[in-house]
């Protein structure tokens, strides 16, 4: 099932916009075995379906990014989550990494406890087995379902755990890492306060943006998650103020077309 979900979001993360009827001759599945695979997938928030279609257009904003770079995105997820100790509790706030590290955490069965201010990846893994959810309070940002803000950080004075994992917008040398939010920044930063280690899940490109808020000086950071395309002055900095890093391989794990690889098969229309 996730392998044959890793193509979907692989086709709609080049297409954007495609007719059902021809993802499922593309896949080589039936029409009723793919329109269960795009149920799951827009109960999940990741895509919609409209007309006939399958469309990343109007998907929750975390949502359409795990499209992106996704078979990269789940490789990080699986190596972060095998710092995970049987029936641990850790903090998670939100991100496309963050939420397929849910996905993974559930998966391994080590019947964890995830404390998260996403709401998106509280509905992404609600379903799965093998995983507890704790939702904090606070101000809701619909188009990314988190909820931040003074309501939050009170929320999570309650609670403390090992480890703390989040997503970032971006890095600056010079400062560290970078969000684009402040109520979200200033919610990370009290979430910071309630554990012991803080890992960032991000892949290698968002290392060449610049969010306008800093998110976490280096010396809050305990290591970094990413992939081999990590830029090299990137990787020396952080391995110059001692952070751990793990890189995991870059290949986008692309689907294989039936006909020529510089030309997709079946093409939507633009509407």
């Amino acid at each position: 099932m996730i392998d044959r979900n890793v193509k979907i979001l692989d086709i709609l993360a080049a297409q954007k916009n495609i007719k059902v009827t021809l993802l499922a001759e593309l896949l080589d599945v039936s029409s009723v075995t793919l329109r269960k695979d795009l149920d799951i997938l827009e109960k999940r928030g990741i895509i919609r379906r409209t007309h006939g279609y399958a469309s990343l257009d109007g998907a929750y904003d975390t949502g359409k990014r795990m499209a992106f770079n996704h078979s990269i995105k789940r490789r990080i997820a699986k190596a972060a989550v095998k710092l995970i100790e049987e029936g641990e509790t850790v903090l998670l706030e939100s991100g496309s990494c963050c939420a397929l590290f849910a996905e993974e955490l559930a998966l391994a069965q080590k019947n964890a406890t995830i404390i998260t201010n996403s709401a998106f990846i509280a509905n992404f893994v609600c379903r799965l087995p093998n995983i507890k959810i704790i939702l904090l309070g606070g101000y809701f940002q619909p188009e990314s379902q988190v909820l931040v803000g003074p309501m939050a950080a009170k929320c999570s004075e309650t609670f403390f755990t090992d480890k703390l994992f989040l997503g970032t917008d971006g890095f600056i040398p010079e400062y560290g890492f970078t969000g684009r939010d402040h109520l979200r920044v200033e919610t990370v930063v009290e979430l910071v306060k309630r554990t012991k280690q803080v890992f960032i899940l991000t892949e290698s490109p968002k290392f060449n943006h610049r969010g306008a808020y800093n998110l976490l000086p280096f010396n809050k950071i305990t290591g970094v998650f990413t992939d081999e395309n990590i830029p090299q002055e990137a990787a020396a900095i952080l391995l110059n103020n001692n952070l751990l890093l793990h890189r995991v391989s870059s290949s986008e794990e692309k689907t294989k077309w039936p006909q020529s690889p510089n030309q997709l098969p079946f093409l939507s229309p633009a509407n």
